[in-house]
């Protein structure tokens, strides 16, 4: 690693846990096209309050890319890395090529990055090393084909489609073969593994040896977020403990990144403060002047439904705060209609104090990421401080489930 890449690697947010609370990072979506279907990915939605890849509020061009990074940079001097990170695949959309070499060539002090399936890596290793990128994240969920066709629906290469097995095995190959071509250019690489109770979690320590063995710098293990319209849509998250638990055992064989925030592809700000929703439609010289019919995003991929969470022991009250919950029931809120989307399980048997505590607190936040409205009998300061900090609403209240439904009150605040 020459100087210049071990100072970029200083100020990057993602691959240094120091750097996140200093630094800025900027997701620039102009790749909606995507090669592979995950069994967990949705990008037909987009809430402004959700927090997870493929959610988008808008597509840019590689031009309108470029500008906005410029009125990004003056709203906010500390942004130190530029990256490309969907909706869809970015090595499946010529766009992120073009946008990375405007971006190189208007503002050379930005780290360059991109998050990849890998699927088109081997063919696109060189030429990402020549625009600049040192720094690349694949979303690898397992070294064993016959898991990762339980992960993939369907894998495109060469206008063909693949299923199960067959499906992940060429996937698979590619990954590995790409990877092993980053790393031997200088490129530091990051894998993004999505823990899948049930399908890869006992997998995962051995696909993390697998990777570390090619010389892959850090290692992220995200939660499962089940999302409606997907085949794991009625999956379960795994608990804190669950991954906390699998992110020690996966520490003796490589360096785990612990602070993610499992961002959208348009993410904007520090990584527990996104501020993507200020810079909507600023793109080029229509910065100001509303939307751009043939740039934003279709009316088909965005939803104004509010996802609410609240905080019981028994799915009938709303009985506990937000620290001590066993359980969140998620509800999906539009026009005065409410339906049932699932439960999110919280781990309560641990102890946990100081930083434990503050990890806890910040793993119950990522497991409700895609929830607008946060609803509790009581809260602290330092959760209701993070929870703002993430664009959360938070309600106190003390009663039956439906009563809270019952409120008028509830939709005129949330669309205040």
């Amino acid at each position: 690693m020459d100087g210049k890449q071990e100072d970029a690697l200083m100020r990057h947010p993602c691959y240094n846990e120091d750097a996140h609370r200093k630094y800025a990072r900027m997701h620039l979506p102009v790749a909606p096209k995507c090669n592979i279907q995950c069994n967990y990915c949705n990008r037909k939605y987009d809430c402004s309050n959700e927090s997870r890849p493929g959610v988008t509020s808008e597509l840019l061009t590689p031009e309108e890319a470029a500008d906005k990074v410029a009125v990004v940079k003056e709203k906010i001097p500390e942004l130190s890395v530029a990256a490309v990170a969907g909706p869809g695949d970015p090595l499946a959309n010529e766009e992120t090529f073009e946008t990375l070499r405007l971006v190189r060539e208007r503002f050379p002090d930005l780290t360059l990055c991109v998050s990849t399936n890998g699927l088109a890596l081997p063919e696109n290793a060189q030429r990402l090393y020549d625009l600049g990128v040192r720094f690349l994240t694949v979303t690898m969920n397992a070294s064993d084909p016959l898991i990762g066709g339980s992960v993939y629906s369907m894998v495109r290469s060469n206008g063909k489609g693949y299923t199960g097995a067959e499906g992940a095995e060429l996937l698979l190959r590619n990954q590995l073969e790409g990877i092993r071509k980053c790393v031997d250019l200088g490129m530091m690489v990051k894998i993004n593994i999505v823990m899948i109770p049930g399908i890869n979690d006992t997998h995962i320590p051995e696909l993390v040896k697998t990777v570390r063995k090619l010389g892959v710098y850090i290692v992220n293990i995200l939660p499962l977020i089940p999302v409606e319209g997907t085949v794991f849509s009625g999956r379960r998250a795994p608990t804190p403990e669950e991954r906390r638990s699998l992110m020690d055992l996966c520490s003796l064989d490589a360096k785990m990144m612990r602070h993610c925030r499992q961002c959208r592809a348009d993410a904007i700000g520090l990584l527990g403060e996104d501020r993507s929703q200020e810079f909507v439609r600023m793109g080029s010289c229509r910065m100001g002047c509303g939307p751009s019919k043939e740039n934003s995003m279709p009316s088909a991929m965005v939803s104004d439904i509010n996802r609410i969470a609240l905080a019981t022991s028994d799915g009938k009250n709303v009985d506990r705060g937000f620290g001590n919950a066993p359980r969140f029931d998620v509800y999906a809120a539009s026009d005065n209609k409410i339906e049932f989307l699932r439960t999110v399980s919280i781990d309560t048997t641990r102890q946990v104090a100081g930083d434990s505590h503050k990890e806890h607190i910040e793993s119950i936040a990522d497991l409700l990421g895609d929830c607008a409205t946060i609803v509790v009998k009581e809260i602290g300061h330092m959760p209701s401080e993070l929870l703002k900090e993430r664009g959360k609403i938070v309600r106190i209240f003390r009663g039956e489930v439906k009563s809270f439904f019952s409120e008028e009150t509830l939709f005129r605040s949330d669309r205040s």
